[in-house]
């Protein structure tokens, strides 16, 4: 009996052991659900992509697809929609990242269909080539015939990528129908499309803000030196702070001043809001985002041209 019951105790501290190596943290589920998107994506497609815009939630996706293929690179080009007025800051970070991953790079310039004679360029203090990139980006899909195409949006973010699925799917003029998607049904995804039909992926979908960069933290991933406080000649308009630099058009009563900024969200020069902010850490960004109750795209001019700005570019083929 006195045996019987030391077998038992050792059963009883193999079983809770084995427990406790099965229980995920929240960022390891999270990695995990990721990762098995990305995979899913690999076997369903054949001839996805990864859209890099170069901000942190490209870079995270970037890096889930190298965990997700290791030891082999990643199976899939990045495709970078340039607008011609991007930081020089991203451009460099995208560069060395490509470099140091070893992975194909395919750009899609705006300047490029601005010239073809295919968007026409707005004008004014506001002007911005936001929307312009919509039209580049389904010429680049079309032109490399990828069918599914990775995205680092997540749900929390807007409440137009609030309606998103893993597996959103595009009719053959790269539109969106947010009533028209399919069901995800027990992490079941169907890629099933016709001939020209494509999907937009998004691994990230149940991430918050707060989950990137506590993910970034534990990863020690590499970001571009704008999401980090720094000192930029920068100017105030409608209550954003905007980069100065030679995209942007000045009003009369503007003066660039050097400011202590950082930005929580990348775009081009002229639409990304900075914020005032001593973060210089990762430690203190994570503090300062879980304090704040401004989303990231509060800084983000053209997602305030109307009250479904992201709704309606998304429609016409948007990320």
């Amino acid at each position: 009996m006195k045996e019987f019951g030391t077998n038992t105790a050792n059963l009883v501290e193999i079983k809770n052991k084995m427990e406790e190596s099965y229980n995920l943290d929240h960022l390891t589920e999270l990695e995990a659900e990721s990762i098995f998107v990305l995979r899913e994506v690999a076997a369903q497609f054949d001839r996805p992509a990864i859209l890099f815009s170069g901000g942190k939630d490209s870079i995270v996706v970037t890096h889930l697809a190298s965990k997700a293929f290791a030891p082999a690179k990643i199976p899939m080009p990045l495709v970078h929609i340039d607008t011609g007025h991007n930081f020089p800051e991203t451009i460099a970070f995208r560069d060395n990242l490509v470099a140091d991953l070893g992975v194909h790079l395919i750009v899609g310039s705006v300047q490029e269909t601005i010239n073809q004679g295919k968007v026409q360029e707005e004008t004014g203090h506001n002007a911005s080539r936001n929307k312009l990139q919509t039209t580049t980006l389904i010429d680049t899909i079309e032109e490399n015939k990828f069918d599914a195409c990775i995205g680092g949006a997540r749900r929390d973010e807007e409440k137009a990528r609030a309606k998103e699925r893993f597996f959103s799917h595009r009719d053959d003029f790269s539109q969106w129908d947010p009533k028209n998607q399919r069901p995800e049904l027990w992490n079941l995804f169907n890629g099933m499309h016709a001939p020209g039909e494509h999907f937009r992926v998004f691994p990230l979908n149940n991430w918050t803000e707060l989950d990137v960069w506590n993910y970034i933290l534990r990863e020690k991933i590499a970001l571009p030196s704008l999401y980090f406080s720094h000192q930029r000649e920068c100017i105030t308009r409608d209550g954003q702070i905007l980069s100065n630099s030679d995209f942007l058009q000045l009003k009369e009563n503007e003066t660039p001043e050097m400011m202590q900024v950082r930005f929580r969200t990348l775009g081009d020069l002229t639409i990304t809001g900075a914020f005032e902010s001593s973060a210089d850490n990762l430690e203190k960004i994570i503090e300062e985002v879980a304090a704040t109750r401004i989303t990231e795209r509060g800084g983000r001019v053209d997602d305030k041209r109307s009250s479904s700005a992201m709704e309606d570019r998304k429609k016409d083929g948007y990320f």
